[in-house]
């Protein structure tokens, strides 16, 4: 897989994961869902705290600390753990999955996706996107079984 392609693919899933986010929620809305809110509010909060998580942690990206330039554009240093697109891809699709099956699964699908390209992409660690996916799907089940 070349640079370009690797580069494409990472801003395509990303995309069609953030897109269906809302998509899912103006459906829930007009179809007044009482899960309008929990699908809204888990994934909001839950990255709220992934995040200040990681700003504390701080953990370096491959690119600190391997000195390659990463395939994937970026620069921003440190705040590697957890994987904050795969986690958001990984909340989303556990809260869609709740909604409706085989569209959470194909969202599952573009998560795994996403986080094979992060690690590809040398922008994160294997253990960045598993934390991020594991992360996303604990939050994603604990938030609406609650």
């Amino acid at each position: 897989m070349n640079e370009k392609t690797i580069n494409q693919l990472n801003k395509v899933v990303t995309y069609l994961i953030y897109a269906v986010y809302p998509i899912v929620l103006i459906v829930l809305l007009t179809e007044d869902d009482t899960r309008f809110w929990r699908v809204l509010f888990v994934p909001a909060l839950s990255f709220i705290m992934v995040s200040l998580f990681r700003n504390h942690f701080n953990a370096p990206r491959p690119y600190e600390v391997t000195g390659k330039p990463p395939i994937i554009k970026k620069t921003t240093k440190g705040k590697s753990f957890p994987s904050r697109h795969v986690f958001s891809a990984f909340v989303i699709a556990t809260s869609v999955y709740f909604i409706t099956k085989p569209f959470g699964l194909f969202l599952f699908i573009a998560g795994l996706i996403l986080a094979f390209l992060r690690v590809v992409g040398g922008v994160h660690f294997t253990r960045d996107v598993i934390a991020g996916a594991l992360i996303g799907i604990i939050a994603g089940m604990i938030g609406l079984y609650w």
